[in-house]
Formats: structure tokens, C-alpha cells, sequence
């Protein structure tokens, strides 16, 4: 006999479930999976279209800067005007500066005008100036002090448009704009609407904007980013003299041999920090270190070169760490294994395996180096106007110069329209180089990347 009581049997609330039947709870599930991935599309999409709209942006307002306006007119080399003495010396023809040479590129600039029968009220010579580049002296009396024996001749010279010109054929400048502008008029543009009827006024690729340098603001149509180039290219040489091996040696020592102590997770610590530090705050310490106390010239590549080392250390450092760690343990005990010193085992195998991700880190930190700015502001680049390129080696090292970045940062304050178009153009150089480190970055990882 027992004390339990018999429980009858009861009927099963439901039927049994099937697991190839969605339920409510399994349909929620995967709607909210639907959902989440639609919201991913979404983002992706939205990305892509500001992408794009930057881009277009960048292109559409930077290319016309790899265009410029020039004027063909034939320019009679007066002789009483150049040598007076006739006897083609080169001190004498050096005498004459570009003051005697803009009257004579004005006289023919309004002989094309009169013989194009083009009407205007515009009757002497002076009148034209407004057309003519300031630059345009200059670059006849180059062409005549190379061959003095052109003085004489009539010989034809391509010769720039001023900005107001050279944007009027782009859609920059128009005659509404111009009805409170100084420098030309509606009769001046009456007068180029001419002379490019006659084939006298084109617009052809200025490869002067790739090679060329910086010029006053009143000659914005000779403004060109190469010499910023040069100068970008020399800091670049300098980060990557000092940054790699230190960088690389720094990581080793940390990764490889340091002792796991309160000191080495203080320096680990500090360094990913660094990495997170404004870069002005780089460009002080510059300031204050290699100019006020170690007395380097200012505006110098040398200079640019140390403030973007120490800027872009903490990149390379934490690159090159993530590079070493993911060297699987296994090569390590195995290079030991048979008789390898430390140093061995990680400079004849851990090295050459991690190489592909530190040429990465590298690559990704001198792309960031290059597009760096604010450091360069501290140190004097962007106050200085490279009017020529460096005359060696060495003075490319330590003669004042400016940056890519700097350059087209100075640009943009300028108040002539023409520079702010050539701040665009300089941004799509920059990209291109930006772009092309990148590229290359990529390229290497896939191609000297190993799966463990």
C-alpha cells in the first residue's frame, strides 16, 4: 500500500512541432535578419553616393586646373628696344628687363586684333594688358636672352591669358561678374571672343600646373604644384629613412625580447596614445625641438621630414606588432628547436613572414604622413612661396620649401578665384598619390600574405 496517488493521464496540449515548419518566434527571428541586412545594404549604399558626390565634386571643380588659356601672337623683337647697341652681348641683353619687353607683347597682341578686324574701341597698345600674363614678359625675354639672334625677327610666341581671361573661357568669369571688376571688361572679352574665332585664344593642357611652381598672387595663371611635389617627396624620403628601421626595431625589441613588466605595458600604453595625438600637436614639438632649440632652418623638407617621423612611429610601431604577433608560435619553437639562437629564430624566420603586413603599415603610415597638413603650418611650409626647385640633392634637403598639403591649403586663401581652382586640382594630385600608396599597400598584402 502507498500513499501516492495514481495521476490520471492527460490529453498533450498540441500537436508536435516539425522543425521544417516556421513558427511565429523562428519567422520574427528571420525578419529581423532581413531587416538587419537591408539596414547594412542601406548604409552601404548611402556611403557609396557620398562617395560619389565627393568625387564628382573634386573632379568637377579641380579639373579645369589642368587647363589653361594661351594667346598665339607674333611678337617683333625690336632691336632698338633690346640692343641698343647691337652688339648681342649678354650683359647688355640682360639690362633690359621684362618692363621693356611687355610693350612689345602689347603691340602685338593689338596688331592680331586690328588685323582680325575686330571691333573695339580699344586703340593702343596699353589697352591689351588686361589680357596678357604677367608672366609673359618674362617668358619672351628667357626665349630671347637663350638665342639673342631671334632680336630682330618677328617670331611667334605662345604666351598666357591672365586669370580673368583664362576664366572667362572656362565659365569662371562672366560679363555680369565683371561689371565691378577692375582688371577687364566686357570690350576685353568682346576682344577674346574674337581672337578665339580666329584660332588666335586656346585652351590646351597646362602641363605647367604638374612641373611648375608657385607664383604671386597677382599671377595666378602661373601657379603650378611641382616644386611642392619635390618637397613632399623629400620629407617622404627622410620619414621613411627614420621611421622604418626605428619603427621596426622599437616593435622587435617590444614584441620579441622585452620583458613583460610594468615598464614595458607603460611604453605600450604611451605609444598607442601617441598614436591618437592630434598631429599640431606633433608640429609644436617640432617647433619647439628642431627650429627654437636644435636651430634647423625653417620651411625645410629636412625639418617636415622629422615632426611626420615622429607623428607617424605609433603607426608603424602598432602595425609592425600586429604583424610579428600573427606569426603562428609554432616557427618560433621549431627554429629553436633545432638550434637557433633568439635573434635566429626571429630575424631569419619570424621577419620574412611578417614583412608583407610591415610593408602595409608602412605604406598606409607614409600615405598619411603625406596628406598631413597642421604639422607643416607649425614649422613655416605653407608661409613660404617655392618659387624654384631645389639646386641639388642636399638643398632639397634643407632649402626652404612647401608641401603638397601646405601648398593647397595657402591656395585656398587666396582670394583670386583662379587659386581656389587650383586648390581643387592640387586636391585631385594628392588623392592620386594617396590612392596610388594604397594600391600598392594592397597589392603587397595580397600578394605576400600567408594563411595560417
Amino acid at each position: 500500500m502507498t500513499d501516492a496517488t495514481i495521476q490520471p493521464p492527460t490529453a498533450k496540449s498540441s500537436a508536435p512541432k516539425s522543425l521544417l515548419v516556421e513558427d511565429a518566434q523562428t519567422r520574427r527571428r528571420n525578419a529581423a535578419e532581413r531587416r538587419f541586412r537591408l539596414y547594412g545594404i542601406c548604409a552601404i549604399l548611402i556611403g557609396l553616393v557620398f562617395l560619389v558626390v565627393l568625387l564628382f565634386s573634386i573632379i568637377r571643380s579641380g579639373f579645369p586646373a589642368f587647363t589653361q588659356t594661351f594667346i598665339n601672337v607674333e611678337v617683333e623683337l625690336l632691336e632698338t628696344k633690346l640692343d641698343k647697341n647691337g652688339n648681342r652681348d649678354p650683359g647688355d641683353l640682360r639690362k633690359v628687363t621684362t618692363f621693356g619687353y611687355a610693350p612689345l607683347i602689347q603691340n602685338a597682341v593689338l596688331k592680331a586684333v586690328q588685323e582680325a578686324g575686330i571691333p573695339t574701341d580699344l586703340t593702343k597698345s596699353k589697352d591689351m594688358k588686361p589680357l596678357i600674363s604677367a608672366g609673359a614678359a618674362a617668358q619672351v625675354r628667357d626665349t630671347v636672352l637663350a638665342n639673342p639672334d631671334l632680336i630682330g625677327e618677328t617670331v611667334k610666341f605662345r604666351i598666357l591669358a591672365t586669370s580673368r581671361v583664362d576664366g572667362y573661357m572656362k565659365g569662371r568669369v562672366t560679363r555680369e561678374t565683371i561689371a565691378r571688376d577692375r582688371n577687364i571688361d566686357a570690350e576685353h572679352l568682346d576682344i577674346v571672343d574674337g581672337l578665339v574665332k580666329i584660332g588666335s585664344v586656346e585652351r590646351t593642357f597646362n602641363w605647367a600646373f604638374i612641373t611648375g611652381s608657385d607664383a604671386s598672387e597677382s599671377r595666378p595663371e602661373l601657379a603650378g604644384l611641382g616644386v611642392s611635389m619635390l618637397g613632399s617627396f623629400f620629407m617622404m624620403l627622410v620619414v621613411l629613412a627614420l621611421a622604418l628601421p626605428i619603427g621596426v626595431a622599437a616593435s622587435i625589441y617590444l614584441e620579441e625580447f622585452a620583458p613583460k613588466n610594468r615598464l614595458t605595458d607603460l611604453i605600450e600604453v604611451n605609444i598607442s596614445n601617441l598614436a591618437a595625438v592630434p598631429s599640431i600637436v606633433f608640429g609644436i614639438l617640432g617647433l619647439a625641438v628642431f627650429i627654437q632649440f636644435m636651430g634647423l632652418p625653417q620651411s625645410a623638407p629636412l625639418v617636415g621630414g622629422l615632426v611626420l617621423t615622429l607623428m607617424t612611429l605609433p603607426t608603424i610601431i602598432i602595425s609592425t606588432r600586429a604583424s610579428l604577433k600573427a606569426v603562428p608560435p609554432s616557427i618560433r619553437d621549431a627554429a629553436l628547436g633545432v638550434g637557433a639562437s633568439k635573434m635566429q629564430s626571429v630575424f631569419h624566420h619570424v621577419l620574412p613572414l611578417a614583412m608583407p603586413g610591415i610593408l602595409t603599415g608602412t605604406i598606409i603610415g607614409l600615405a598619411q604622413a603625406l596628406g598631413e597638413t597642421a604639422p607643416l603650418l607649425l614649422i613655416g611650409m605653407v608661409g613660404y612661396v617655392a618659387a624654384n626647385p631645389p639646386d641639388g640633392i642636399l638643398a632639397g634637403f634643407l632649402s626652404p620649401n612647401s608641401a603638397m598639403p601646405a601648398q593647397i591649403y595657402e591656395w585656398s586663401k587666396r582670394a583670386d578665384p583662379a587659386y581656389y581652382e587650383r586648390a581643387w586640382g592640387g586636391i585631385i594630385i594628392l588623392l592620386l598619390f594617396l590612392m596610388t600608396m594604397n594600391i600598392i599597400a594592397i597589392i603587397l598584402r595580397r600578394r605576400f600574405e600567408r594563411r595560417w
